[in-house]
């Protein structure tokens, strides 16, 4: 008797699901069909490419791993150290987890649900005619119900789910991009301020040999007090720079720190000796514009985050149309708990249903136009982050180059200046020229090496962050393990 029973219940939702397999199989897609953007860029870059620059030969595994262009060990060791400990870069892996869930969570709808359910009653009565009487009542069963996705409102989900997915993903890259970047720069900053520290170190030893020269002189009755005044305003001013180029160091030490995800002061000794400034290569190839928008991170996340919003379109258009679900249920009651298990199937339902919205104040209809102003802003948003782009690196291209020019009219000046204290000092010495010409000498060098060393890291800066706007970076320090849970491929599904 229950297999009969059971049998009645399962053919005809056998037949009712593969009624619906086939009703799928010529469903519409409702809503627009993403295509993406058309890039209408320029075929070159319209900044003159000079200073080393050029846009051919561009070689991928160059730009992927820019920094070790640098030749400088100790960076390198900071970028592997910033990409397994910086706390921006967890929060964003944690970010591809969230909207990973939430398209499983979306793909959901593409299956049946089954429901179990259960129950236990006790019920009471009284009479004045009758003894009083207790019911036990126990029961179990289950439901199911399957949505036929007839319009495409699922696939549209799903398609959007999987492009917020995509989005979230390059913005994990863009986050890497700007973390080699800031800790690139931040190394440089160190090795910057420890140039001009040596450097006004080096005046300080000087400036205070001159001051007791001046001073031998004045107590030997061949010099005055002014130069000796003079000379100690000139040795305690350089004195007074040391301080506020420490503290400089010191923030960025620690800047670095916390890039790396470490406490400031962790990374103190291992940059506490003074190296040199990491010098740019000859030869900088920068491509041209179609190959930096499509490998920028925020271009691509702007893309992406377009395609899920028209997807969005398609869903609110799916509630147009009516809704086609397939229910059924099976259930048992019983008066024994013990008879809960073998009792005979006492009864069931199955059938399909329809429903279709056919007043709702316009709601849906203005739910679609909010979805395509919402689409329309993602396009806006994205050809925006085009032009910032493109912006972006013209800016740096003119930057590079012409900081380049300041550079070797200041190495110039620097070599004259050294120069010229040199001559002063020995024309001082010899009572041909007064003090003021050593200390104007003096003070222009410490000037002229201070301004040198400034400019070359900023040339070394601008270079990276030349490689920054490129959008280089993330592909080499994604290992083949991690690019394949970006791409959200570890649940063996496919999109």
């Amino acid at each position: 008797m229950k297999s009969c029973s059971m049998a009645v219940f399962i053919k005809p939702v056998l037949f009712l699901a593969l009624s619906a397999m086939l009703c799928c199989a010529g469903c519409v897609t409702v809503g627009p069909d993403y295509a993406s953007p058309d890039k209408q860029v320029s075929a070159a870059w319209h900044t003159p490419l000079n200073g080393g620059l050029s846009s051919k030969g561009m070689d991928p595994g160059v730009l992927a791993a820019w920094w070790t262009t640098l030749k400088d060990p100790q960076l390198s060791g900071l970028m592997e150290k910033a990409v397994t400990g910086n706390l921006d870069l967890k929060k964003a892996w944690a970010r591809i987890r969230e909207a990973r869930a939430s398209r499983l969570e979306a793909r959901a709808d593409y299956f049946p649900t089954l429901d179990a359910s259960g129950s236990a009653t006790r019920s009471y009565s009284s009479a004045a005619s009758d003894s009083d009487r207790t019911n036990d009542l126990y029961g179990a069963g289950f439901d199911a119900a399957w949505e036929l996705d007839i319009f495409g409102g699922v696939r549209r989900s799903v398609g959007a789910a999987s492009a917020d997915l995509e989005a979230v993903q390059e913005d994990l890259h863009d986050v890497l991009v700007s973390l080699l970047g800031e800790v690139a720069m931040n190394y440089v900053e160190v090795r910057t301020y420890q140039t001009r520290i040596a450097a006004a170190e080096e005046n300080v030893a000087k400036q205070s040999e001159t001051y007791q020269l001046v001073l031998w002189r004045q107590q030997a009755g061949l010099g005055d007090e002014l130069a000796v005044q003079e000379a100690l305003y000139n040795l305690e001013s350089t004195r007074s720079q040391l301080p506020g180029l420490r503290s400089g160091l010191e923030e960025a030490l620690n800047r670095i720190a916390v890039l790396l995800g470490e406490k400031p002061g962790d990374i103190h000794k291992q940059l506490e000796k003074s190296a040199a400034i990491p010098t740019p290569p000859s030869d900088v190839v920068v491509g041209v514009p179609a190959d930096m928008l499509r490998r920028r991170p925020d271009v691509r996340r702007a893309e992406r985050e377009l395609a899920a919003q028209t997807a969005r379109v398609g869903v609110a258009t799916a509630d147009l149309y009516p809704k086609f679900t397939l229910t059924g249920s099976i259930g048992i009651e019983v008066l024994s708990l013990n008879k809960l298990v073998s009792a005979p199937v006492r009864m069931y339902n199955f059938g399909p249903g329809i429903s279709w919205p056919i007043f709702r104040g316009g709601a849906i209809r203005a739910n679609i136009e909010v979805q395509s102003a919402l689409q329309e802003q993602a396009m806006i948003t994205y050809e925006k982050a085009v032009l910032n782009a493109l912006e972006e690196v013209e800016n740096v291209l003119a930057a590079y180059s012409e900081e380049q020019k300041k550079r070797e009219s200041l190495r110039v000046a620097e070599k004259a200046a050294r120069s010229a204290v040199e001559i002063a000092l020995g024309k001082y010495e010899a009572g041909l020229i007064d003090f003021l010409d050593v200390l104007v000498a003096q003070r222009s060098l410490l000037s002229s090496q201070d301004q040198l060393a400034q400019s070359d890291g900023t040339v070394t800066s601008n270079l990276i962050k030349l490689y920054k706007a490129l959008g280089g970076g993330w592909e080499s320090m994604m290992s083949g393990g991690e690019k394949g849970k970006v791409r959200g491929k570890e649940d063996g599904t496919k999109d």
